[in-house]
């Protein structure tokens, strides 16, 4: 998955440098589960990335910040799917990121095709 030591800690330098902030899941959550109460108090020094992502997840940013990342991002993918599949059908790395390019740029012209016609 995305939440690995490595990758938690490529981001620690990433948001050293100021460029950004990440907020990375640790795990799945159930839908309908209440949201764990947000932290207080200084983080533990032994706290590992994971822990420490999870305790930055938990805060009330945190909880904002990952609350529209599913407004943004995952719709594109369920209606991706929807309309063409969950899998592309080329072998290759080349190939299938050709397809997913040309997928995404479908979605993008029925987006702009549909907002036209309906302001029109």
């Amino acid at each position: 998955g995305y939440c690995s030591a490595a990758n938690l800690e490529h981001v620690k330098d990433l948001e050293a440098d100021g460029a950004t902030e990440f907020f990375i899941s640790t795990r799945r959550m159930k839908h309908g589960r209440p949201v764990p109460e947000s932290p207080r108090g200084r983080i533990p020094a032994d706290a590992t990335p994971v822990e420490r992502m999870a305790r930055k997840l938990k805060t009330k940013k945190g909880q904002a910040v990952y609350a529209r990342r599913k407004a943004i991002v995952e719709p594109v993918f369920g209606q991706i799917n929807t309309r063409q599949g969950k899998h592309v059908l080329l072998r290759g790395l080349e190939k299938a990121s050709g397809e997913w390019k040309l997928m995404a740029g479908c979605h993008n012209l029925l987006k702009l095709f549909s907002y036209r016609t309906a302001t029109a």
